[in-house]
Order: structure tokens, then sequence, then C-alpha cells
């Protein structure tokens, strides 16, 4: 069998599923690096430390709510609000540089119109809509589900059960494609 063979057969097993819901940073987006600089330029002048193996550790975490843990963490007082709200617009500022991870574009692309898809992630509603957008893929999804849109966003499952209800499709007939441990 040939790598392109083992590819193909590889995406077709994913047409057993009635819905595909994508984490979409480091997932769907190989947006971690742009995401990871961003942070730094805007922790730094704050004196907030973000080790790189800590960042992909809370992979998915909201901004706001991992500025809280850092800052509590290292004795520091910010407006966490405030500063995520700096570091998403750092991150939009290049937003140009970010690529699709292809193995799994290519999923979404082979089950686009067929089956039911939906995004889950911890990127602010706005900034996935913007990301899939500059892609040329935002209508591929019949549902986004943004940070904001659940009580309790990643690393809780929220995001994915309320995406799976969105493109309705009980949540154990869906396929969940996720970078970060949950």
């Amino acid at each position: 069998m040939s790598v392109s063979d083992t590819t193909t057969a590889m995406i077709e097993h994913y047409a057993a599923y009635s819905g595909l819901v994508f984490d979409l940073d480091g997932t769907l987006i190989d947006t971690m690096p742009s995401h990871y600089s961003a942070w730094q330029a805007a922790l730094q002048p704050h004196g907030l430390e973000f080790p790189e193996e800590r960042f992909y550790a809370l992979g998915g975490v909201h901004a706001a709510a991992i500025i809280r843990l850092l800052a509590e963490e290292q004795g520091k007082s910010v407006d966490a609000v405030a500063l995520a709200a700096e570091k998403e617009a750092r991150f939009v500022a290049g937003i140009t540089k970010i690529e699709p991870i292809k193995p799994i574009l290519k999923i979404a692309e082979r089950y686009q119109g067929e089956i039911p898809m939906a995004i889950a992630t911890g990127s602010p509603l706005w900034l996935a809509n913007t990301m899939l957008q500059s892609l040329g893929v935002l209508d591929w999804f019949q549902a986004i589900v943004g940070a904001e849109s659940v009580a309790h966003p990643k690393p809780a499952p929220d995001c994915f059960l309320r995406a799976a209800e969105l493109i309705g499709v009980a949540p154990e007939s869906c396929h969940a494609f996720e970078d970060a441990e949950l």
C-alpha cells in the first residue's frame, strides 16, 4: 500500500462518524508559534514569565484564565482581561503568518458539506472567525463555539459538547480533533 493510499484510507475512516468537531489553535491551524510570540510580548512588560512548556500544557485555556493563574503564582497584580485583549491584539497583528495543519485541514476539506462539522476552541469567537476567514474555510463549519460561548471553557468539555449540540449530533457520534490533553 502506498503512502497516498494509506493517507486516503485514514481520511476515509472519519466517514463512520455523524459529526466532526475540531479544535482550532494547534489542531486545525498552526497558530501556536504566533500565539507564544504574542504571549511573550504582552507578558514581559508586566514581569510575568510563561515558559514555553507551560504554554503548551495550557493549550486551549482562555487567555484571561491563564493570566490570572500566572499572576497569582508569581505574586503579580494585573488586569487579566485587558492583558488578554493586548495579547490577542498582538496575535491578530501577525495573523497573516498562520498556516493550516495540512493533514487535519485535508480531513475537514474532504467532509465539508457531507458531515456536519464544528469548531470548539478556547479562543474568543471573534478571533476564531477571523482565523478561519483568513484561511478561506469559515463556511466549511456549521457551528463555531468560542471560549465565551459556554459557562465552563476548556479544559472542560463544554465547548465540544455545545458544538455537537449545535450541529445536531450526539457527542458520542462525533469525532473530536484536539491537540491538548483535556
